[in-house]
């Protein structure tokens, strides 16, 4: 995902999501929809997220889902004003799945 190109609002993107400042509602909400884990990494203004799943993980069935969830629309909206994104996007609408192409292979 690409973030404004504003160096201001970036650390402050970057604030609200520090363990002190993020939502703990949108914590337990990408728990409750089965992600096991998630990170987030930056360079410039753009982001990408590393999610950890169960193998039967359903990605659009979770992001419906977790779009219903408590407070989940109003951290979308919060969000929005450091994303360049449209403000009423889902999260599914606002992150692209990636293909992986390359692992370190087994022998």
């Amino acid at each position: 995902m690409d973030l404004s190109d504003n160096p201001e609002l970036i650390e402050r993107y970057k604030e609200c999501h520090s363990k002190a400042n993020a939502w703990p509602e949108i914590r337990e909400g990408i728990r409750e929809v089965g992600i096991l884990e998630m990170e987030m990494y930056i360079t410039g203004n753009r982001v990408f997220m590393i999610v950890e799943t169960p193998l039967d993980f359903d990605w659009d069935t979770a992001m419906k889902r977790l779009a219903s969830l408590p407070r989940q629309a109003e951290w979308e909206n919060f969000v929005a004003t450091f994303q360049g994104c449209n403000p009423d996007s889902t999260s599914a609408e606002k992150w692209t799945l990636m293909e992986r192409m390359f692992y370190l292979y087994e022998n």
